[in-house]
């Protein structure tokens, strides 16, 4: 990952000083900027008034639907024979390319589907989502995360990964919204929660017409970060297009978040409040945030005094993704580690992603577009997004969905203290108390149940859980998938 130094005076400077809008960002530092940019009205934002923003069929965006036979044609020619430099004895399908979801504005989202080595016939669909908003799903998810390779320091190689979800499912990774990695906008085109999940939901039902196999399987979502508005928001589409009968069912069964952003306001006191307890800054430095800040968190008026309590702060370098982690250090564009890590991922491994899928070779083999450059995160013109998705979620628990929030505990960016107040407001009532779950023979983090809600944490992981713990990610979602609670730590007793 690349470092990224979080400073609360940085915090304090407007985003539009921060970054620049052709400046490329990681997934830590495009959230971070829509936590502390000052939010905008409604009714300042022409996406909400757009027709592509209405609830309206599929098929009024997507013009000319494509016949079985052509799709079947399409889906042929998606099929990847090999990825440049695949190790020996693959044994899964993988396809990839592209599915229109507004052909007037040329708007297409790639897509990279992964499916089981055994039995993927039988097995569930899952979609992974990454975050930003504007941060790709190929780049993250495939290649750093849950997907089936890693990429070798040397940006050409791969390696397997152990932990690969498509052993549990097979797994679908779409870069969403329209402008990410491989997918296709014009420039300038305004994006938007509303938009992303209706065109997100354009995507399956043209993606199931091109995997009719998939049609009525198991469908869960999965994602991280962000996603904690995409997803919320592209499942309860989901849920109100079924119950309108006029589209293609999408069987979904349920939906899992890693450090989820939830909710604007407790994301920026949680912030600060973790820097506190995780000693980054001193008792007293945190008593004047909080008494002078609390303006700014809820009106975005930042006030001379506000300023003052955070400039007393440095937090100095370090990567805000994984407060634990070294850093990737650049130096005349070539990267060097400062330490060596057993947290499942190398630090400097977003440059070696970036690297190999801008390789012509590795273009021609996804079938993407020469012409595009393929960056990790991409400025896609995001103006507006709601303050929180709590409302959203507890809709999605009361309608039955299954759904887990978990979090890696040493990620600042979306701390587990904001995740955990975001469930507190929805006032589910406890089914089993918090406690530790067991993973290989240790606490693999924490959790509690509700009722179609499982809130846990990941411990000794950061913003992305499955980057850093394999392991303990895959145990837990293994558990999630089949419905099954995360499985109790022997009880060890206290001695103060």
């Amino acid at each position: 990952m690349k470092a990224i130094g979080i400073s609360l005076l940085l915090i304090s400077i407007s985003t539009s000083a921060l970054f620049g809008t052709n400046e490329a960002l990681n997934e830590a530092q495009m959230l971070h900027k829509i936590i502390w940019s000052p939010r905008q009205s409604e009714d300042a934002n022409p996406m909400i008034f757009s027709p592509l923003a209405a609830d309206t069929d599929a098929n009024e965006i997507v013009t000319e639907p494509l016949s079985p036979e052509e799709q079947h044609k399409l889906r042929k020619a998606d099929q990847i024979t090999k990825l440049p430099g695949q190790p020996e004895g693959v044994n899964f399908v993988q396809y990839s390319g592209y599915i229109p979801v507004n052909k007037k504005e040329g708007r297409e989202l790639f897509y990279y589907l992964v499916e089981s080595p055994q039995n993927a016939s039988s097995k569930p669909l899952i979609l992974w989502l990454n975050g930003g908003p504007g941060c790709s799903s190929l780049g993250y998810g495939a290649f750093e995360e849950v997907g089936p390779f890693r990429v070798n320091d040397d940006s050409k190689t791969l390696k397997i990964n152990k932990y690969a979800w498509n052993k549990l499912a097979n797994v679908l990774f779409v870069e969403s919204p329209a402008g990410v990695g491989y997918s296709k906008a014009i420039d300038g085109q305004i994006n938007g929660d509303e938009l992303t999940a209706l065109e997100s939901h354009v995507f399956l039902v043209s993606w199931l017409d091109r995997f009719p196999e998939y049609k009525n399987r198991p469908f869960f979502i999965a994602g991280e970060s962000y996603a904690g508005h995409y997803i919320p928001q592209l499942a309860d589409l989901i849920l109100n297009k079924n119950a309108m009968k006029k589209t293609t069912f999408i069987n979904l069964r349920g939906v899992a978040i890693g450090n989820p952003y939830i909710d604007k306001i407790d994301n920026r006191r949680s912030q600060d409040e973790y820097y506190w307890r995780r000693e980054f800054i001193t008792d007293e430095c945190y008593q004047a945030i909080k008494r002078d800040c609390e303006v700014y968190y809820q009106t975005d008026n930042f006030t001379t005094a506000c300023e003052a309590a955070r400039n007393k702060s440095n937090l100095g370098s370090f990567d805000a993704y994984n407060i634990y982690a070294p850093l990737c250090i650049s130096s005349n564009g070539t990267v060097k580690k400062t330490d060596e890590t057993e947290m499942g991922i190398d630090p400097c491994i977003d440059s070696f992603v970036e690297d190999y899928l801008n390789s012509k070779e590795v273009k021609a083999a996804f079938h993407a577009e020469q012409n595009i450059t393929w960056w990790s995160c991409s400025n896609v013109n995001y103006p507006y997004e709601p303050d929180t998705t709590v409302p959203t979620i507890k809709k999605l628990i009361t309608k039955g969905l299954r759904v887990m929030l978990y979090s890696g505990d040493i990620d600042s960016i979306v701390p587990f203290t904001t995740t955990r107040k975001s469930v507190k407001a929805m006032q589910l009532p406890v089914k089993k108390p918090w406690r530790p779950w067991n993973c290989d023979g240790q606490v693999g983090g924490f959790v509690e149940e509700y009722e179609n809600l499982t809130l846990a944490t990941v411990r000794g992981a950061g913003h992305q859980v499955p980057s850093n713990q394999p392991m303990r990610a895959y145990y837990m979602f293994s558990n999630f998938l089949q419905g099954k609670p995360l499985p109790k730590s022997p009880f060890v007793p206290r001695y103060d």
